[in-house]
């Protein structure tokens, strides 16, 4: 219960510096009214009445509070939270927790919610009481098609990393490449990379191939740490491509492949690799050109 305190008073204070303070006064009396009643028809209400008062505007958050969210939840990044998701999550954290009423409540929302109200309860699965038992609901989540929902799963979300078995976050980052979501936002990507994951993506790939068209780069990130004849192969065939950002992330693959194979691939490409080492070439900028790219 004290943790969950803490996290009231951590996002109140970070929509203090920029709400209107007739918003701040109409989420303080609300957010009283649903922690002493307990009445879910109360909350649903001023849940769905956030949108009134808090605007879709970026939170600001000094690096400061970035420490302070990552000191609350592992992971935390309110930074690439709205004004109007962290409003809703006060009122998501402010209804009674008793754990049956609690869910009553919170799966109503989940199945009745608009796409905003959606994208506000799935960013927050990781803040919510009973994160085990949310699992099914977060695994379920990842079906959708709409990009706002996806993305508030799989992106800047520490839940997924946390929570999901292998085969589910498998499916949410195969989703992420299929859907040409940027990779480097999903949390602790390269601490559960894994072959299985590695083999989808590289057959992903020849698919795309055999088709014709162009493999998102980032996806080369997936089996550095399981390379074989098979990967080295589609690596060698990447940096030979005419795509420069292609080229880039297949030696920055290769780079970061435990390969003498792979070495020898890179003797002749010196500029690029110091380039790597230099820090000019990472997943990170690769991630987010191939974003702006496509925009």
């Amino acid at each position: 219960m004290d943790s969950q305190i803490n996290l009231i008073d951590f996002l109140t204070s970070l929509l203090q510096k920029d709400a209107e303070p007739k918003s701040l006064e109409w989420l303080k009396s609300q957010t009283e009214k649903i922690r002493t009643t307990g009445v879910p028809s109360q909350f649903f209400l001023a849940f769905s009445q956030a949108s009134r008062f808090f605007n879709k505007e970026a939170m600001n958050v000094s690096d400061l509070e970035k420490s302070q969210a990552e000191a609350l939840v592992l992971g935390f990044e309110p930074a690439i939270w709205n004004r109007l998701q962290t409003a809703r999550t006060i009122l998501m954290l402010s209804f009674p927790q008793e754990k049956e009423k609690w869910f009553a409540a919170i799966n109503q929302l989940f199945e009745t919610g608009d796409m905003y109200e959606q994208q506000a309860l799935y960013a927050a699965l990781s803040l919510m009481p009973y994160p085990e038992d949310l699992l099914p609901r977060a695994i379920d989540g990842c079906r959708t098609n709409m990009t706002l929902i996806f993305d508030a799963i799989a992106l800047n979300n520490p839940y997924p990393a946390k929570y999901f078995p292998e085969a589910n976050w498998n499916q949410m980052v195969l989703k992420s490449i299929f859907m040409q979501r940027p990779l480097y936002r999903i949390q602790k990507l390269d601490e559960r990379r894994n072959l299985a994951l590695a083999d989808i993506a590289s057959d992903f790939a020849h698919e795309r191939w055999a088709a014709g068209r162009s493999v998102m780069p980032e996806l080369w990130r997936l089996v550095t740490p399981f390379i074989n004849e098979k990967f080295l192969g589609d690596l060698k065939r990447v940096v030979e491509s005419e795509d420069q950002m292609a080229v880039e992330a297949g030696l920055l693959a290769l780079y970061q492949c435990n390969s003498e194979v792979a070495k020898q691939l890179l003797k002749s490409r010196c500029e690029e690799v110091m380039a790597i080492e230099y820090g000019e070439i990472t997943w990170e900028k690769i991630g987010a050109d191939y974003q702006e790219k496509r925009v």
